[in-house]
């Protein structure tokens, strides 16, 4: 199993634990709105220090956006295979071709 499989399974589980108990669950508690919230300024900070070329708190930074989409997708219901499906789907085709399919 890949490690975004884990952690999707992970924060899945984490979604009906005590919320005093786990981040994940305390996060998800405050609805998905505040979830898309955290991912949004989670990205902001990967891409501060993508700016930056700080290749070691870019990694960091990006783990935290990762972890973040998921529990933001966690929140509205919408399982990673969802989003590995999807990725797979687009697999192949050029990413004009699939921007311009998007908009019919």
């Amino acid at each position: 199993m890949h490690i975004l499989d884990q952690l999707a399974q992970t924060v899945a589980e984490r979604a009906s634990a005590d919320p005093e108990s786990s981040w994940t669950a305390k996060l998800l508690a405050k609805g998905p709105e505040k979830c898309a919230e955290k991912f949004g300024e989670e990205a902001v900070e990967a891409i501060i220090e993508a700016v930056r070329g700080d290749k070691e708190r870019l990694a960091s930074e990006a783990a935290d956006t990762l972890y973040h989409m998921l529990v933001m997708l966690q929140a509205r219901d919408v399982p990673f295979q969802a989003v590995l499906d999807e990725l797979a789907r687009r697999q192949g085709m050029s990413g004009i071709a699939e921007k311009a399919a998007r908009k019919s």
